[in-house]
């Protein structure tokens, strides 16, 4: 029996392996640095070689796998927990008190992620004299080991970093600002106890002034306790109308981010004209419009209702008041936009949501009638013209539907185009995709973002069982940096990143979301005050 537990336990890891790339393979290497002597890891080849130097070290074993729970989680490739039997929700719930990998390796690996090629040239150039003459360093990650390999970046002398933050990109500095505050103890005047921090930034709530106590825990890192945190990031424009990368501003970190990021009473003016307003007495609705079922021979969008209980989940935990439609015709759709758009209820309303699930085309959403609706169309109902009360107020659009060209029957996934598809090796093929193309369908006036599973000319994928890459990853990211402050913009960026590593079996079909907007401020959602609900199974 033990043999054959044995033999299971290493076909999970090899599955893992399979569906790991060398990027993964050098963020996994970095992140275990501080267990794995530095000469072993560079001989590691593949994640395999990983596995069983963790195994040697008995950080890993066939009853316990947390480990590599944690290290997926780390670097974003949750879609590989299930082959573990973990959900990314397990693995939130148990890192404050199993996780390995240190604070200070966390924010190092976040400003890693934050560094572009360019960046890492010119911090090469800055570093030169400290350097070996022959490094070669073409990773910020390689970057960030050369300079603790001589001794010159460690838990307690950040200096170097701190200087190349400074130079380079002042947001990184703050994270590192922000992770030498958070090691220095903080206590309240009636308690000597800290909570510990949650996976994705979310805190144990406090009651009164009285802290949840740390749990005694083998292994548990001697940095991991932490305050509630705070993420800071940099706003970057492409060049054109088509923006898709922006992070939030410095936000102050601690337990008052508990409450409403609209109580700022220290906030000066300048500060609350960069952010939209959301501290009215009602957060927003939220629209959600599932097609599952549809005429013309238009095929069935099974696992569509996983996605519309994931939206529901996460936005009513948000605070929007979610608003569910299922199987709507294209003039039905229509007409609910337009009870809607005169509605008085947006008055004292934040914001609006509304997220489209359905087969598509170039620009254009199938209802189940099978006719297309303009994008644009739909979007433009909520102008300020045609709806005053939203005007000034972000309006947010998640269109979950293909926009390109017929494919073949699927296997395993589906597309949401109004055919199946089989993944095969033209499914990512395009006659036309353009940025152009996104950014013209969205209302000329501001206010406004799209967000779209895939670009223009492509097919977008959706598991039968466990909902779309898309929409699935939006939620993962609401859930997981909403509580780290984090602005839409940025989120919508980690969106893209999860999406892009995922594939199929084989490793050959990708899709890429994208998003536009005509935002003027960044968009950040109220820290709840309680932590999201559990997803629930279908």
């Amino acid at each position: 029996m033990e043999e054959i537990d044995s033999m299971t336990f290493r076909q999970q890891l090899l599955a893992i392996d399979e569906n790991l790339g060398q990027e993964d393979v050098e963020a996994l290497k970095f992140l275990c640095s501080d267990w794995i002597p530095l000469k072993k890891l560079e001989t590691v080849s593949s994640a395999r070689d990983i596995f069983q130097l963790l195994i040697n070290k008995d950080f890993l074993n066939p009853e316990d796998t947390f480990v590599i729970a944690e290290l997926l989680y780390r670097i974003k490739c949750n879609f590989l927990l299930q082959k573990l039997g973990y959900t990314k929700e397990q693995v939130q719930e148990e890192l404050p008190y199993r996780g390995l990998v240190s604070e200070y390796r966390q924010m190092l690996y976040e400003i890693s992620e934050g560094l572009t090629k360019e960046d890492v040239g010119d911090a090469m150039f800055l570093l030169r004299e400290h350097l070996p003459k022959k490094q070669s360093t073409t990773s910020s990650l390689e970057l960030l080991t050369s300079l603790e390999k001589q001794d010159l970046l460690e838990d307690s002398n950040l200096e170097i970093l701190e200087r190349i933050c400074s130079k380079l990109s002042p947001d990184l500095l703050k994270k590192v600002e922000r992770y030498k505050r958070g090691k220095a103890p903080v206590f309240n005047q009636e308690s000597t106890e800290m909570a510990p921090s949650s996976a994705c930034g979310f805190s144990k709530p406090s009651f009164g002034n009285v802290s949840v106590q740390e749990p005694a825990v083998k292994h548990l890192p001697r940095n991991h306790i932490d305050s509630y945190p705070e993420e800071t990031g940099s706003l970057r424009e492409h060049v054109g109308s088509l923006l898709s990368l922006a992070a939030n501003p410095d936000i102050k970190g601690g337990p008052s981010l508990l409450r409403s990021m609209g109580d700022g009473e220290s906030k000066t003016t300048a500060e609350k004209t960069a952010f939209y307003k959301m501290d009215g007495p009602y957060r927003g609705y939220c629209l959600i419009f599932n097609n599952i079922h549809f005429e013309g021979g238009l095929g069935r969008r099974n696992g569509s209702q996983k996605d519309a209980m994931e939206l529901e989940r996460v936005f009513t935990w948000l605070g929007l008041d979610v608003r569910k439609y299922d199987d709507k015709t294209s003039k039905e759709i229509e007409e609910i936009l337009k009870h809607w758009q005169s509605s008085e209820n947006w008055k004292d309303r934040d914001c609006l949501v509304c997220c489209i699930l359905s087969h598509g085309e170039s620009g254009k959403i199938y209802g189940t009638d099978a006719c297309l609706i303009s994008i644009r169309d739909l979007m433009s109902y909520f102008t300020a013209n045609r709806c005053p009360l939203l005007a000034e107020k972000p309006k947010l659009f998640f269109i979950q539907a293909c926009q390109g060209e017929k494919t073949q029957q699927p296997v395993y996934l589906e597309t949401d185009n109004h055919n199946r598809v089989h993944l095969g090796a033209d499914a990512q093929r395009s006659r036309y995709a353009s940025s152009q193309q996104l950014t013209s369908s969205i209302p000329a006036e501001a206010d406004f973002l799209l967000g779209m599973a895939t670009v223009d000319g492509y097919l977008s994928f959706r598991h039968v069982q466990q909902g779309t890459w898309y929409i699935q990853a939006l939620c993962d990211n609401l859930q997981c940096l909403v509580p780290r402050g984090e602005d839409i913009l940025s989120i919508l960026t980690e969106v893209n990143a999860d999406v892009s590593r995922r594939a199929d079996t084989k490793g050959v079909m990708k899709q890429m979301p994208q998003p536009a907007y005509t935002l003027r401020k960044k968009m950040i959602f109220p820290v709840p005050r309680d932590p999201p609900p559990p997803a629930q199974p279908l």
